[in-house]
């Protein structure tokens, strides 16, 4: 047979019953209202009574009124004809977002797991840890005193503390000027700021290092050549990409080669070091 409109979905219908206990009485009131006693089939001692005023039984709203008492040992029943429940379950892949209303009660996804940008993750826990992937942690790292000539590596190093200072987590720990991460893939940033005293040009090598198995032996990641006139600033820029696997990774900032200053302060900052933590190793 065809159709106009959408197909109808499967559905599964069956009816409301409701069972009487029985007395010395010809009224009995009903679950559900009805508007006449053809939309009920009444039931006595398992036989089917026949509606309206001149027979067994009337009904309107949720007032049965039979014709003829019931005894207390009479089983009574009805079953109501015009009021179908009716369940409607939808075809397997048909629900789409557009038919979904509101959100998911939490209660539906806990104990599971969904899979965002490619990675598990698991709706479990809280909120604060649910997330497996993503920025868990940055930092914003900076030298607090200016020198001349090198240093290998850099100390006096803090995290930026300013009243507006932010961070996402305080996981990174320094010791001597060499930091520990916690595992994950890291965008390591190094921003040295650098003057060329009055009377000499300047020329400094920044280097970002890293021991990869915590055995001393730090390996240049990235150099940067910085050239400047005497009696001037300047900013210089490298970065890194590093998989911190486990706790031997240790990453270090060098200047070697330098004949200008280097800036630093406590209060504001010059020279400085970021780490963003991308998402997991």
């Amino acid at each position: 047979m065809g159709y106009i409109g959408n197909r109808p979905a499967d559905s599964y219908t069956s009816f409301a019953v409701q069972h009487f206990t029985t007395s010395a009485t010809t009224t009995y009131s009903l679950d559900n209202p009805v508007a006449n006693e053809n939309e009920i089939a009444l039931f006595i001692n398992n036989v089917r009574q026949e509606p309206g005023s001149s027979y067994a039984y009337t009904a309107s709203g949720t007032t049965l009124t039979l014709s003829t008492a019931t005894s207390a040992s009479d089983t009574m029943y009805c079953v109501f004809i015009g009021k179908a429940v009716q369940t409607v379950t939808p075809a397997s892949g048909s629900v789409t977002n557009d038919m979904l209303a509101g959100s998911i009660a939490n209660a539906k996804l806990a104990n599971s797991s969904i899979t965002l940008n490619g990675s598990a993750v698991s709706l479990g826990g809280s909120a604060t840890t649910a997330t497996t992937n993503g920025i868990t942690s940055a930092e914003h790292w900076r030298l607090t005193t200016s020198f001349t000539g090198n240093a290998d590596p850099l100390t006096n190093l803090e995290r930026a503390d300013n009243t507006k200072s932010g961070s996402v987590g305080t996981s990174i720990t320094v010791s001597s000027g060499v930091f520990t991460l916690p595992t994950g893939i890291w965008k390591i940033e190094f921003v040295p700021l650098i003057y060329g005293a009055a009377g000499n040009d300047a020329q400094v090598n920044c280097q970002i290092n890293v021991d990869e198995t915590n055995n001393g032996t730090f390996t240049d990641y990235a150099t940067g050549l910085i050239n400047l006139v005497s009696g001037s600033w300047t900013t210089g820029y490298i970065s890194i990409m590093l998989d911190v696997t486990d706790s031997n990774v240790k990453v270090r900032f060098s200047i070697v080669g330098n004949s200008g200053e280097v800036g630093g302060s406590s209060t504001a900052t010059f020279t400085h070091m970021n780490f963003i933590r991308l998402g997991d190793t």
